[in-house]
């Protein structure tokens, strides 16, 4: 009877002892990182480098307020190019990037939360280029420029299209008006935006071939705890029109 008693009392304390061991280290934090992807994430100074309140953007605004209701800490750095910032956030323990396409090839590199906004992915034309496709397949006759290391350049080439990438989108937008592209595989409206920016106008969608979702990209090493508390903070920001405010801000 004692016996059974001792290894009752054990075994509780084990569990209580793990329980302990799974809770949150309320010194935790995130590292976040993202890229110059107007008009979700950019630098307010318009470089390559920002920090904190110097990054703002749709995606920006909805990852701070999510952050700051999950009660997360978190520090945020804009870097250049993509794809380092994208191999430390599948690297590093604690680190997370956004917001990044959520497609079947990256689904088990990272724990996800998101939606964050919308995405189509387009082939875009000058205004007046002749033109006229039914399918991504007929592209393949021209030349395509795409964003290096971007779900969208990774989607023509195994799409059988041989894409020509640049290390900042907005580079496809004056080469573009310059014919030295044909077409620019880019997202909408973020391509019309950094258009606009590069002081380029009139373009028109030639084919929109996916319809997709940006999302915030966590090491798979952060702890369900923080996903799911960052989730249910989203979801909530959703349902009371947090969102919805914010992107009609910059769109």
């Amino acid at each position: 009877m004692l016996k059974s008693l001792q290894k009752a009392l054990l075994l509780a304390g084990l569990l209580l002892a793990g329980g302990a061991h799974a809770e949150l280290d309320p010194d935790y934090k995130v590292i976040l990182l993202t890229e110059n992807y107007p008009p979700y994430n950019m630098a307010i100074n318009g470089k390559n480098f920002a920090q904190e309140d110097n990054i703002d953007g749709i995606a920006a605004d909805i990852v701070r307020e999510m952050f700051k209701r999950a009660g997360v800490t978190y520090s945020l750095t804009l870097r250049f190019p993509w794809d380092r910032i994208y191999k430390l956030a599948l690297e590093k323990p604690g680190y997370g990037v956004f917001a990044t396409s959520r497609v079947p090839e990256r689904e088990q590199l990272f724990k996800w939360v998101g939606p964050i906004a919308k995405d189509d992915w387009v082939l875009l034309a000058k205004g007046d280029s002749q033109i006229t496709l039914g399918s991504l397949a007929e592209a393949k006759k021209y030349k395509v420029g795409a964003y290096k290391g971007d779900a969208t350049a990774e989607h023509l080439v195994k799409n059988g299209l041989t894409p020509i990438t640049v290390l900042r989108d907005q580079e496809n937008a004056k080469k573009l008006e310059g014919s030295q592209i044909d077409l620019w595989a880019t997202g909408d409206p973020a391509g019309r935006y950094l258009a606009k920016q590069e002081g380029v106008s009139g373009l028109k969608t030639v084919l929109r071939f996916h319809s997709g979702e940006l999302y915030l990209a966590l090491n798979k090493e952060v702890p369900d705890e923080v996903v799911q508390k960052l989730q249910g903070a989203l979801d909530k920001m959703r349902s009371d029109g947090f969102v919805e405010q914010i992107t009609s801000n910059y769109l």
